[in-house]
């Protein structure tokens, strides 16, 4: 009997390791361990322009849009992206390095946010580098997001929105309106018009205004 219990957990534990790591890119999200006491709080959303090429109109939609969504959002000082993060090869910046720098910047139940126009990437199975419009930890305080790649650069604050979807634990959804589709290597944005009745109600427990 203690055998076949050992047996089962062992099963369990095997189908829970190969579900955690799927992921897919186009937007893409890493894994960030948080507590529970973390998953649960109200976080702050830090949202920072980083480079000088984003323009004011931009960074203000953004900001007015993600505000409806989440009141607590703060627009912060634009930021300057290390070079350390700078990937000459390809003249772009990696994602994950991006959002690793400011996941240490983010203080307890901060969320930083990253916006930009420059073209940023990050590996994707045999590609070391693969370009994205934006990468988050999932869930996690850090993301960033380019409007690069955006056919229409007026639906950018989608990208945001998606991205610190993920933050707060959010995965890529099937519904093809909502604003958690997975780009697939392409801009979607036109077709999304909100979260989608399971990802609102995901959101709205965390405590989202939708």
């Amino acid at each position: 009997m203690k055998q076949t219990v050992r047996l089962f957990l062992i099963i369990v534990i095997l189908i829970a390791a190969v579900k955690s790591s799927n992921s897919t890119i186009a937007c893409s999200y890493n894994y960030q361990v948080l507590s529970l006491r973390e998953l649960s709080s109200p976080k702050r959303i830090i949202l920072h322009p980083l480079g000088n090429g984003i323009n004011k109109v931009i960074i203000d939609k953004c900001y007015s849009q993600i505000k409806k969504y989440l009141p607590n959002t703060i627009l912060a000082d634009r930021l300057m992206m290390p070079a350390s993060t700078y990937y000459k090869p390809r003249n772009r910046y990696r994602a994950d390095s991006l959002i690793k720098w400011m996941s240490a910047r983010a203080k307890k139940n901060e969320v930083i946010m990253g916006i930009t126009t420059v073209d940023i990437s990050t590996t994707k199975g045999k590609h070391k580098d693969w370009g994205v419009m934006g990468l988050a930890y999932k869930p996690g305080n850090a993301g960033v997001a380019s409007n690069y790649r955006l056919k229409n650069k007026s639906a950018f604050w989608k990208i945001v929105i998606h991205e610190l979807g993920h933050t707060a634990g959010l995965p890529h959804c099937p519904v093809k309106t909502c604003f958690m589709r997975d780009a697939e290597g392409g801009d979607h944005t036109g077709e999304e018009k909100e979260f989608c009745s399971k990802c609102k109600k995901f959101l709205l427990n965390n405590g989202w205004l939708l």
